[in-house]
């Protein structure tokens, strides 16, 4: 592996020294990757102009993501701002210097790519789902025309991922191959997801059930690990080791954050889908009406924005690990139930009124 990491240290040197003026183009890119904005961006936007696609959206996320991890710890993936310092590949001569960002410092292993494959399964279902809306209304005159919006669709789609790509690897926070890996891991999830409609009947129960073993498997694998001294948590040093800046490393981007982050928002929404709010506005009369979904759209997106201004205290790690499962169960249950109940009412009685 030092031999395929040397090889690819000379890319992201050549991208930090050709395309440096393109940073704040990489850093929204990696933001567009993000898998926490699927969340509070994709979702909100997605959820109420398709219910399906929406909770489709978040049970590949959150599925997507619990693969991620389980191959990183399997993995064990270096990540390049580390890699260079500590490797013995150089020897007498000397390492490479790579250039680190704010959002350089990951904590977690490297392999696969968490942004790539966050980005390229969300992205893989919306196009999908845009498409095949596509193919049930076209008709045999217009074949040429779903023809173009198919290749222009997919082309949009290489180039965020490509884009997302290259990103991370400018910011020296993943190998080439490690996002290659990720694209395709979360193309291969979404793909799968394309064929089990059952989640969208899914009641409380099967949430839970779910939950509870995305959560038992992973501690599990995590402690049996640790009984025969394989640490998990060995990138977390690594990177606290090696980060340019302390204040960049951020306990929400170790690997049991992005766990409970994800389980809770599954949880949330499968309090959510199963709540009488939700059945009595987005299943009742307004759920079909343009002027109660772009309601719920804009004070979703003003609501989760607030969301974000609050912080959750890091003191204690168990506290913050509770605390951010609370944030992120909010998160769908106040998209799905308790903002489109509130526009329910409010139209409801706005109608009285004018009558």
């Amino acid at each position: 592996m030092d031999l395929l990491y040397s090889w690819e240290i000379h890319v992201i040197q050549h991208l930090q020294a050709n395309y440096g003026g393109y940073q704040d183009f990489l850093y929204f890119m990696s933001a567009v990757g993000d898998p926490r904005n699927i969340f509070s961006v994709y979702f909100p936007l997605w959820v109420q102009l398709s219910q399906n696609l929406g909770i489709k959206m978040i049970w590949v996320a959150v599925i997507g993501d619990w693969f991620n991890l389980i191959f990183k710890w399997i993995l064990f993936g270096h990540r390049p701002y580390w890699w260079v310092r500590e490797t013995q590949f150089y020897s007498n001569l000397s390492a490479p210097q790579l250039q680190q960002f704010p959002i350089t410092c990951e904590t977690g292993p490297g392999s696969p790519s968490g942004h790539a494959m966050g980005s390229s399964c969300v992205w893989y279902v919306m196009i999908t789902a845009v498409l095949s809306y596509s193919r049930l209304t076209k008709e045999k005159s217009q074949s040429i025309v779903y023809w173009l919006v198919w290749s222009i669709l997919w082309l949009v789609f290489w180039i965020i991922q490509i884009s997302v790509c290259a990103s991370r690897v400018f910011v020296a926070t993943h190998f080439p191959h490690q996002v290659v890996l990720g694209v395709i891991g979360g193309i291969l999830v979404a793909e799968v997801f394309e064929h089990i409609p059952s989640i969208q009947a899914a009641r409380l129960k099967t949430y839970m059930q779910i939950n509870l073993f995305l959560f038992i498997f992973a501690l599990g694998f995590y402690l049996v690990l640790k009984l025969i001294n394989i640490d998990l948590l060995w990138s977390v040093r690594k990177a606290k080791k090696w980060c340019a800046n302390p204040d960049w490393v951020h306990i929400d981007t170790t690997p049991f954050a992005g766990l409970v982050r994800n389980l809770g928002a599954l949880f949330g929404l499968g309090l959510a889908v199963n709540s009488q709010m939700f059945l009595q506005s987005c299943k009742g009369e307004n759920g079909g009406k343009t002027r109660f979904k772009m309601m719920c759209v804009a004070s979703s997106l003003t609501t989760l924005q607030l969301f974000d201004l609050v912080k959750i205290p890091t003191h204690v790690e168990l506290v913050f690990y509770v605390l951010c499962f609370c944030k992120s169960a909010m998160i769908p249950l106040t998209v799905v139930a308790l903002i489109p109940y509130s526009v329910h009412l409010l139209m409801g009685s706005t109608e009285n009124k004018v009558d």
